[in-house]
């Protein structure tokens, strides 16, 4: 079917509610929901069939309505919102389902040592995971099929939980049995559950068709998986889940967007109006966040979605709605020059989660993504499907071993001038014997220190660090022969241990160098030996960041498409609209604090959380880029506010100058319409 598009200003609105509450829905008012639809400027809201508790919201003749719901409360909702013009996709939970989990036992997930997964026993406050092998399976497919035809106008079906752990149910043991997996093999549970998530989604999603052969489908699982285009085919869009306060973070979204703009579907990011995340009754977050949180989402090319959660009784709360309408005022006055938007970029992040199939965004992903972001780059993250001849420059984090099909693609991208970034284990062969790549250096293995330290050439040093810096990873051995040396590694006297060691964390560096380069390039190859994604990633230190930043510049050298003077906690992207003939360039910054912590409650039970929060939002002045965009540019104008600044062109490029803006600002650069026509034809126009 075709891809399908989405709404800007969505909510999904959570109805996970248990069987001792009563007066289900008793409090619905179709007026009240239509206000505060209006209130929230919302045009799609996401509503429920099937709660994680198991209980439908409708009459069903395969599942059970919730016990003290006395009408079709679904259906009121549709009616009411399509009264309006409100889009209602449809959620079922697939994943989890404590109604049949309780009659079926037998259905839920079981781990290798024999308890249940997600509440290992049976008084566990929680949700029980359901087993995709087990006949669970066909049970929602009966449901799905159901909603599908009770609800066929409907705007999609979201399925919700879409994960299989390595269950040995009796059902997976049989799955092993017949295709000679054993369930003592760790590997061969994996393949056992990827079989069940195959059968999964092909008969939920011809269930979801069963009666509209076009009604949009999204299997939601937290995260999308980079790396698998097998599961896309199954989905008529994308929705990224991403709170950044409830365990996700702030990088989380712009990386998955980055990745999920280049799959042609269109892409919905979700944060939550709550403090942290999911399931929290009475928790606001300050309208301040989330006019960023949507800001970001229109700025990496995705439309928005809040989740919220109604309270049992089916009354929309007020505070809640007036929160989100202001910041979708804001989304719909800028919707204009968002619609159709393409990212543009020189510089191509190859996913380590993708190339090893890790299934969840990793270390060497998310350090080198802050380092992107925070260098102001324009960026996209990429699979090993994707096409590379785009990008000036390709980034390989950390720990991407190269195979014979990647070397093959790789060697084409540097025969066509591509450059690359080589970081830690990147570029070597899958056995980590050599570098696939000449890098101008002979390798002798892993560096038998952790940590050890590096003084980089002044053109990688952090311009405050002059003596040897500390890797608290372990590094490549690599010593330069016909690449240019750019740094020296220092080891450590020794490695601490109990019968040697010094001071409180390690030991300092030997004052001479070991004769090991800590950085070697060697034509359009940059290799630098620590894995400086991960350590960023995990300390955070900005001489880190500022290594890799200069050593990515270093490498572009002219060729960088954007410069700005930006703080580092700022973000920029660059989007193109085709059929406008227009580049927008977003302006984002918020600054965030770090608030909360554990706390101990009277019953020697612990809570609380570390958050990081957005709260005042201030205003950045005298900002200054410098971009380069295709085509001539014939005026420049800040949107939506419609007012025109002045510009220059310079070395190929667009400088401007924006005096002062909060949280989002649009920098809108208009394409000489003109250029290319005949002297005629302008003279016409």
């Amino acid at each position: 079917m075709a891809a399908w598009n989405l709404r800007f200003r969505q909510v999904h609105l959570d109805f996970h509610t248990s069987p001792c509450i009563e007066n289900i829905g008793a409090a619905f008012d179709r007026e009240e929901w239509q206000a505060a639809l209006k209130a929230g400027r919302v045009n799609s809201v996401t509503c429920f069939s099937k709660c994680h508790h198991g209980w439908t919201y409708h009459p069903t003749a395969v599942g059970k309505m919730h016990p003290h719901l006395r009408f079709d409360l679904l259906r009121a909702q549709f009616d009411a919102c399509k009264e309006i013009d409100v889009n209602v996709p449809v959620y079922l939970s697939a994943g989890v389902d404590n109604v049949a989990s309780r009659e079926h036992p037998e259905w839920r997930e079981v781990n290798v040592n024999g308890g249940w997964t997600r509440t290992p026993r049976v008084i566990d406050a929680g949700f029980h995971k359901m087993c995709f092998n087990s006949p669970y399976l066909e049970y929602l497919c009966r449901q799905i099929r159901e909603a599908a035809g009770l609800f066929s106008s409907a705007d999609g079906i979201f399925l919700d939980i879409i994960r299989q752990g390595e269950c040995c149910c009796r059902w997976c043991l049989e799955v092993m049995r017949e295709n000679g997996l054993s369930p003592e093999v760790e590997a061969d549970r994996r393949t056992c559950a990827q079989f069940a998530l195959d059968r999964y989604y092909r008969e939920t999603t011809a269930a979801c068709r069963s009666v509209r052969g076009d009604m949009p489908v999204f299997h939601n699982s937290g995260h999308i998986p980079r790396g698998r285009h097998d599961i896309l085919k199954h989905c008529s869009h994308l929705e990224l889940e991403s709170l950044p306060t409830g365990g996700w973070g702030y990088d989380h979204f712009p990386l998955s967007a980055k990745y999920c703009k280049k799959l042609d579907l269109d892409i919905l990011g979700m944060t939550g109006k709550f403090h942290t995340w999911w399931g929290e009754f009475g928790g606001f977050k300050h309208p301040n966040a989330l006019r960023y949180e949507c800001a970001a989402m229109l700025a990496y090319g995705a439309k928005c979605s809040v989740g919220d959660q109604l309270h049992p009784e089916g009354r929309m709360d007020a505070s809640t709605y007036a929160i989100i309408g202001a910041a979708y005022a804001e989304v719909e006055a800028k919707e204009a020059w968002c619609v159709g938007a393409e990212p543009v970029a020189e510089v191509g992040l190859l996913s380590s989660e993708a190339v090893r199939h890790s299934g969840q965004t990793n270390h060497p992903d998310a350090g080198a993504g802050r380092v992107l972001l925070e260098g102001h780059f324009l960026f996209d993250v990429l699979d090993a499907e994707m096409d590379f001849a785009p990008y000036k420059a390709l980034v390989l984090p950390d720990d991407i071993l190269v195979d014979k099909a990647l070397k093959k693609k790789l060697d084409a991208y540097l025969a066509g001038g591509g450059k690359l970034l080589l970081t830690g284990e990147s570029g070597l062969d899958p056995e980590k014997k050599r570098f696939v790549f000449d890098i101008g250096a002979e390798f002798m293995g892993p560096s038998p220190f952790q940590p050890d330290y590096i003084l980089p050439a002044p053109e990688l040093r952090p311009g405050f660090v002059q003596t040897p810096l500390v890797m608290y990873l372990r590094s490549q051995r690599v010593r330069a022969t016909s690449g240019e040396a750019l740094g020296d590694v220092h080891d450590s006297y020794f490695n601490r241990k109990w019968d040697h060691f010094c001071s409180h964390q390690h030991t300092p560096n030997q004052p001479r160098p070991s004769g090991f380069h800590g950085a070697v390039r060697n034509g359009n190859i940059l290799y630098l030996a620590h894995p400086v994604f991960t350590i960023y990633r995990g300390y955070g230190a900005v001489a880190y960041r500022d290594y890799a930043v200069k050593a990515l510049d270093l490498l572009l050298g002219k060729d960088r498409g954007l410069r700005t003077n930006l703080p580092s906690t700022a973000r920029v992207s660059l989007m193109r609209q085709p059929t406008e003939k227009r580049c927008v360039l977003h302006l984002l910054y918020a600054n965030t604090v770090a608030r909360g912590g554990q706390i101990a409650l009277p019953d020697g039970a612990h809570a609380g959380l570390g958050v990081e929060v957005i709260e005042d939002l201030l205003p950045l002045r005298d900002v200054s880029v410098e971009v380069k965009v295709p085509g001539r540019v014939a005026r420049v104008t800040l949107e939506p506010q419609g007012v025109e600044i002045p510009f220059s062109i310079e070395k190929g490029g667009v400088r401007l100058r924006v005096e002062e803006f909060t949280c989002h600002q649009m920098v809108v650069l208009h394409a000489d319409v003109s250029a290319g026509r005949s002297k005629h034809q302008r003279d016409q126009d």
